[in-house]
């Protein structure tokens, strides 16, 4: 299974984007998730989708971000609204896949953010 995340680009501050992360194939995904990687921080947790609809935001986007998902199509969105300069940085899809003996971490390559002040 591989994960492709579409959708970064550059946004003046107060603005938006969506990033999309579709996983190919028929896999069995339990949770479908984003994290970042910022010039100031290690890999920070955004948020994340269980397929029984639970989803989870990390303090710094809460109120400001929506994670969804299309489970028939193994697709997540991330619908970023209110955009800031620290929300700048490479956005990494994660993805729990079922591998017959278990679940098992998936990450795709990121998509670039960047927001303008």
């Amino acid at each position: 299974v591989q994960l492709q995340a579409s959708g970064g680009g550059t946004v003046q501050s107060g603005g938006s984007l969506r990033l999309s992360c579709d996983a190919d194939g028929n896999a069995s995904i339990r949770v479908m998730g984003w994290y970042r990687q910022t010039a100031e921080k290690q890999r920070e947790f955004v948020a994340s989708r269980h397929r029984n609809g639970d989803t989870e935001y990390g303090e710094a986007v809460t109120g400001r971000f929506t994670i969804s998902r299309d489970g028939p199509k193994n697709t997540a969105y991330l619908q970023m609204n209110s955009l800031k300069p620290d929300d700048t940085g490479v956005y990494y899809c994660k993805a729990e896949i079922w591998t017959g003996f278990g679940y098992k971490d998936k990450w795709g390559k990121g998509t670039l953010v960047t927001v303008s002040s």
